[in-house]
């Protein structure tokens, strides 16, 4: 095998029999062949041919493209529930039974806690009583009746007795109505005494505890719904000529980072808090399957249409220098290579990954946007389209 020669270095052949004549008799065999070795290998490293040119660095480009110009709002807001209830008791009492605590989940109708009743249901038994006594004296007088009326028929008794009868029939019947009047309030009274969730929801305050006195519309827990959330941020008013219920918004959690999520508005309320100058925008998550919860952080991004179309290029492709330069580098074709050169753009507002360009820059055009740290003006590159 032949090598070519280093320029300005003797042959390998007159370095060998040198080192050799020199070497041979104070080194070993050994040592001898090792050197002779190193310089052959250090031969064909400097000599190696070159089988051609190497391409160039591998660039990922997109083209600019003329789109619909977005202008992007950024807004902070918060996981908020539909139903929110300070519940209390309808009836004085003391805390016989806490049926629930901090965190715990209820359905609609389950028991809270339960007040002592055992004054009401003594009453209760006494109204049932006298109900019972009145329903035999009514009983008593309806049969009194019949029988002079049927005497009256036969000329037996006088027909004023009658009268008097049947006035005693109706004063029963009175008495009878109200004595049962007074039982159903004692047992309405009694129901009372037991607090019952009106929705499903968790416990998120718990203000008593088993054996304490509690008045009528005294808060005794906090009950918080947990389905049918909604996402509340608050606009500035600017934004509220633009905005309507199919305006795009892109919502992120600070729960869940790293994931966005397309949200749809449900309502505008258009009263426009006067100390912050912003406005209620009331959304909700397309991903029901999405696991929230009231009071979590959300950040979001109102996507507004402004109308008019533009050039936008990806975001990765511009380079922003410390001077305020903002520049992208395009692809241009030059026979059977692909160079790039870098321009000056003005940038306009972002939107969806994209930038608009305020400056002249043709639709199309190729413009690099990974690899785009590295690269010098005129240089050859082998590019690859992004997806």
């Amino acid at each position: 095998m032949t090598f070519g020669k280093v320029a300005g270095a003797k042959p390998i052949c007159v370095v060998v029999n040198t080192l050799r004549s020199q070497l041979v008799q104070s080194f070993p065999i050994a040592v001898f062949k090792a050197l002779v070795l190193l310089l052959l290998f250090t031969s064909l490293v400097f000599t190696t041919p070159t089988f051609g040119q190497q391409d160039g660095p591998v660039v990922v480009v997109r083209p600019a493209e003329k789109v619909s110009l977005i202008k992007e709002v950024p807004l902070t807001g918060t996981v908020v529930s539909p139903r929110v209830a300070k519940i209390s008791t309808e009836v004085s009492g003391i805390v016989e039974t806490m049926r629930v605590d901090i965190g715990d989940q209820v359905q609609a109708g389950e028991e809270i806690l339960e007040l002592n009743s055992e004054l009401e249901s003594l009453l209760l038994e006494a109204a049932q009583a006298e109900s019972e006594q009145a329903a035999q004296e009514l009983e008593d007088s309806k049969r009194r009746l019949a029988v002079a009326d049927s005497l009256v028929q036969r000329d037996a008794a006088p027909a004023n007795e009658i009268d008097s009868l049947a006035a005693e029939v109706r004063i029963d019947s009175a008495g009878l109505k109200r004595f049962k009047a007074v039982q159903k309030r004692l047992a309405a009274r009694i129901r009372r005494h037991k607090l019952i969730a009106p929705f499903a929801g968790v416990i998120s305050r718990k203000l008593v505890e088993q054996g304490e006195w509690v008045q009528p519309g005294e808060t005794v827990v906090e009950l918080i719904a947990t389905t049918g959330l909604r996402i509340d941020f608050q606009a500035p008013q600017s934004v509220y000529p633009e905005l309507n219920r199919s305006t795009k918004i892109q919502i992120k959690l600070d729960a869940l980072p790293g994931q966005t999520f397309d949200g749809v508005i449900k309502s505008i309320i258009p009263v426009a808090d006067p100390t912050t100058r912003t406005f209620l925008i009331r959304t909700a998550l397309n991903e029901p399957e999405v696991k929230l919860a009231p009071g979590m952080s959300a950040n979001a991004v109102l996507q507004l249409d402004s109308g008019g179309r533009g050039i936008a290029v990806h975001r990765d492709a511009l380079i922003r220098y410390p001077d305020g330069r903002t520049t992208i580098w395009v692809v241009n074709r030059e026979g059977d290579r692909d160079v790039v050169s870098e321009r000056q753009v003005l940038a306009g507002p972002s939107f969806d990954g994209k930038v608009a360009i305020t400056s002249d820059l043709p639709t199309d055009i190729l413009v690099v946007v990974r690899g785009n740290e590295i690269l010098r003006e005129n240089q050859s590159v082998t590019i690859k389209h992004s997806e």
